[in-house]
Parts: C-alpha cells; structure tokens; sequence
C-alpha cells in the first residue's frame, strides 16, 4: 500500500495545448479578423474556463483566421474541447459574421454537423498533450496565405540542422536527434522518420509540401515538441474553398531547441504556396501581431509567433515573438522577393504549377476551351 501511495503522489497530471482555427469571415475581404468576433470569441471562452472545460484561453489572429489557443486537462482529440470550438466557430458565424456580411462568412466550415472532432472538418488544429517539466515555454504560430506544408521548413531546420540548432551537437540531450510524423496528405497516411540516420530520407518528403508536411515531433527518447496542423481544405472539399492557414505549436528549453533557435528559421522568408486566390509562390513574412493583415495582393503570406511559460496549464504571456527590429531584414526581404514575384505576372513560378491549380478555379476558365482545341 505505501509503494501505490508514492506512486499516486509522484504521478504528474498532463496538460493539453490547443490550438484550433477557423477563417469564418474577413473584414474587409480576406485582410483580417473582425474586433467582434474576436470579442465573442473570450466571452464564450470565458464562459468555458468558468465552467471548468478549460483551464487556460487566449484569442488572436492571423489575417482573417480567428485562433483559439486553449489549455485543459482533456487529451488530444477530445470530443468536448473540439465541440466548443466548432460552435464557438458557427455561433460568431450566425451572431456576427453574417449579420455584418463579412467576406467568406463561414468559409472554413466545411461540415453540417459536429460528430466528435474538427479535423477533416475545415478548421485547421494543432494539438499537444505532455507533462510539464520544470520551466516549460511553449511557442506557437499561426499563417496566413499559405498551406500546412509552410512549415516543413522551418520544423525542419529547428529539429534536424545542426547549422541553425546548434543544441544538436553541443546539448547531450538533443544529441540523439528527433522523430518526424510526416503526414502524405493525398493518401491520409503516415510515416515516422528518425534524424539524423534517416536525414536524407526526410528532405525526400519535406522538399514537396504539397503531398507531405509535418504533423509532430518528438525527441529520440518520445518527449512531445512539436505539433501542426495538416488540413487542406481543397482535399475536403474536393474544389477551392480558400487556403488552409496552418497552425503549429513547439516547446523549448529544456533538452529542447531554444527559443532563439525556433525562431531562427523564420529569419529567411521562405518560398511557400498559397497567396491570391491560393494560386500563386510567395515569401513567408514574420510579422507581429499589429501587422498580421494581409494587404498587397491578399499578402504576401504572413506567420505571426506568441511565446507563453506554461505553468500549472496556465499560459503566462503572451510575447509576441517577432515584435523585434531583429527580423527587419527578414521583412524588408520578403518585401523584395514579392516584388521579384509579383513582375511574373500569371505566368510560372509565380502561379502555381498545374497539379495544384487543378484545386483552385482556373479549370472552369480552361473548361470552355477545351472543344476548341485540334
């Protein structure tokens, strides 16, 4: 009987970081969130915590997707946690969304009836559940104008390039490496990649984001750092609804990369997919909340990062982590390449190779040509 008391004393209750998102109407256009639904968005949440659903909340956004960051006690996946996402989503849809007409009201939710989980349902999740370790910063992220795959470089580079982490060779604890979960999208299969043994194997999927993106990783011992989220919303809908706008959460410090080591990727404003229409290559623009809108041509895509301590399941914070002169350079960078971009016009790289366009509405323009061709 003492043995089973020390072990009821010593079990460490998990905590689960949420972090579901829907674009459920822009204002104006696809620029960004309206303070309305921002604002029913906390009360609902609010209600939640108070009714014990929830331990901890925070509502923000990037361009026009609402994020809903939550911390419960509930496990991945929960039916509870998704269903008070999904009519926190079509209760601001009804209330505040289509009352105002704003654009795309609505958009992203692609189901008629809740049946237990969000995921294949339109709104985009990214979910961890671990035990809280001594100090735990949790970081997460939120893009606009882009699909999933935008983080296949950056997850990359922070878990399994020595040249940007340096922990991996200086750490004992991140020596071993990491496993990958990679998500083939086209086929709703995974596949679990360890690093560094299977480096090159891992760039084999991560180089085309369109058919393979991240959904976690975890240290070579099995301790949860990342999470995100994998939807594409034209798979769903079988046509072009939007883009996907992913969602990621990472931990650090602590046998994990440090917190200058998951941003560092986002110094480079990578080429992604998504943009105007869902149609065309841009650079990934860090950016900080006061700037998470999307303007000149519906872009260009845009990542916004928040920085909490998690303690107890409560989120100390946030920081908004590219709120710094640090990543000028990065923005003036990727103000240039969409100049550089943009002087293409419709023709490729700009515009989107076939395979993908084939999900957007260009097939109903080439759809009237086709007879005419000899």
């Amino acid at each position: 009987m003492l043995v089973k008391g020390l072990r009821e004393k010593t079990m460490v209750e998990k905590v689960t970081v949420s972090l579901i998102k829907a674009d459920i109407g822009g204002h104006p256009g696809h620029h960004r969130v309206h303070p309305k639904q921002v604002e029913m968005a906390r009360e609902l949440l609010a209600k939640a915590q108070k009714d014990g659903l929830i331990v901890d909340y925070r509502v923000f956004h990037c361009g026009d997707d609402l994020q809903l960051l939550m911390t419960h006690r509930r496990g991945e996946d929960n039916p509870d946690i998704h269903g008070l996402a999904w009519s926190i989503f079509t209760e601001i849809t009804e209330k505040v969304s289509k009352p105002l007409k704003l654009y795309g009201a609505g958009q992203d939710l692609l189901g008629e009836a809740f049946s237990g989980n969000v995921r294949g349902m339109g709104p985009g999740v990214a979910e961890m559940e671990f035990e809280e370790r001594p100090s735990d910063p949790v970081l997460v992220f939120a893009a606009d104008k882009t699909e999933p795959g935008a983080w296949n470089y950056p997850l990359f580079k922070i878990f399994a390039d020595p040249f940007n982490t340096a922990g991996l060779i200086i750490d004992p604890s991140l020596h071993d490496g990491f496993k990958f979960q990679v998500m083939a999208l086209h086929e709703g299969r995974e596949v679990t990649v360890k690093c560094p043994e299977e480096l090159y194997d891992l760039l084999a999927l991560l180089g085309t984001p369109s058919h393979y993106c991240i959904s976690k990783v975890f240290r070579a011992d099995g301790l949860p750092a990342a999470a995100a989220s994998t939807s594409r919303l034209s798979l769903i809908a079988g046509r072009y609804v939007g883009k996907d706008d992913p969602v990621c959460i990472v931990r650090a410090q602590h046998g994990l990369p440090a917190v200058g080591e998951v941003l560092e990727p986002f110094a480079f404003p990578h080429i992604v997919a998504g943009w105007m229409r869902g149609s065309h290559h841009g650079p990934l623009m860090p950016v900080s909340l006061r700037y998470a809108q999307c303007t000149r041509f519906d872009g260009p895509p845009r990542v916004v990062g928040l920085g909490f301590q998690v303690h107890n399941a409560l989120l100390e914070g946030p920081v908004d982590l590219f709120d710094d002169p640090a990543f000028d350079l990065a923005r003036e960078e990727a103000s240039r390449v969409a100049d550089y971009l943009r002087r293409h016009g419709p023709f490729m790289p700009h515009r989107l190779g076939p395979e993908e366009m084939e999900y957007t509405t260009l097939p109903k323009v080439l759809e009237k040509l086709k007879d005419r061709f000899k």
